[in-house]
């Protein structure tokens, strides 16, 4: 049921026992939304519980409150309201699906979104989910904390590159000068998020030798083999190299995953990318976008790069 963030707000005052969770994989924004609304509704007599079926990048472990964020078991936990954030689609919770006995509320900003709750509230033109919690939490006359600020505000930049990419609106930059008069500090925010183990960068080297220009250096590739994985935790950040190249319009990242899956991820400049993704079952944004397959990775790339191309060329053709 399609809902209105007064509803929602209704809702979440009506429920006493809530579960909070997000996608697997977990980015800046689904992690900063769960702690924000967790420390609200915990900060009104809330029972609040945050589950997440994967680990929290040490990327973000200057987040208060995200050591936290508990792993689903195989015991069933029953609450009045399960709230889904960031996530488009209910395969993307993992094993929290199975793990949780409650009505759903998804939270969330991408236009992929298959409307899978009971409720929902669905904004593609926000620039993150951070953006729908803070306009929730002005409806609730929540107070502002130091700590909703710095994780709302870690929502919000880093699912816009920091202001930098095409989804930062007025309203984004606004948002972000309240959060900083609420508390939140930018330059520790981004020196966190900046400051790289040396095993990172020396990994981001070889995963750059792998680098192929595609279609008249149009279509940029990377890959990220198993072995690259066994030593580090996250590749955030490294598609974006390949997208700031010269002529590049699609930057697409395979990381080739022990299980045989290959997961991917797609970044473009004016390229609607979700639709590349969700042709191959996953989902996104029009400039950011990720699935994953099942297969080898010579066979996954041949077929993804045709397909890119042949975007690339209804695009071109729309210009």
């Amino acid at each position: 049921m399609d809902f209105s963030l007064k509803q929602i707000a209704e809702l979440l005052q009506n429920s006493s026992t809530i579960i909070i969770t997000a996608h697997v994989h977990p980015d800046g924004d689904c992690l900063g939304s769960m702690l924000a609304l967790n420390e609200y509704l915990s900060s009104r007599g809330k029972s609040v519980k945050m589950v997440l079926d994967d680990e929290v990048p040490a990327l973000y472990n200057f987040l208060p409150g995200y050591e936290t964020i508990g792993k689903p078991t195989t015991k069933i936990i029953s609450a009045d309201l399960l709230v889904v954030l960031d996530a488009s689609d209910i395969e993307r919770i993992g094993k929290v699906k199975e793990h949780v006995n409650a009505p759903i509320l998804n939270i969330d900003h991408h236009i992929s979104n298959t409307k899978f709750a009971d409720y929902w509230y669905i904004n593609s033109q926000s620039a993150a989910t951070g953006e729908i919690i803070l306009e929730l939490l002005y409806l609730l006359n929540a107070k502002m904390t130091p700590t909703i600020a710095t994780c709302l505000y870690t929502a919000i930049a880093t699912d816009c590159g920091f202001f930098r990419y095409a989804n930062t609106s007025v309203q984004t930059l606004r948002y972000a000068a309240d959060l900083m008069e609420f508390g939140a500090n930018p330059n520790s925010i981004s020196e966190y998020m900046e400051t790289k183990p040396l095993e990172s960068i020396l990994t981001l080297a070889k995963v750059l030798e792998t680098l192929e220009l595609h279609h008249h250096g149009k279509i940029a590739t990377i890959t990220v083999s198993p072995d690259t994985l066994d030593t580090l935790d996250s590749t955030e950040g490294f598609i974006n190299y390949p997208r700031i190249i010269e002529g590049v319009e699609i930057a697409i990242m395979f990381k080739i995953m022990n299980e045989g899956t290959i997961r991917i991820s797609f970044r473009s400049k004016t390229v609607d990318v979700s639709k590349l993704a969700f042709s191959f079952g996953g989902g996104g944004h029009i400039r950011a976008a990720g699935c994953a397959i099942i297969g080898k990775i010579e066979d996954v790339q041949k077929k993804v790069l045709s397909s890119a191309i042949k975007q690339l060329q209804l695009a071109e053709t729309l210009l």
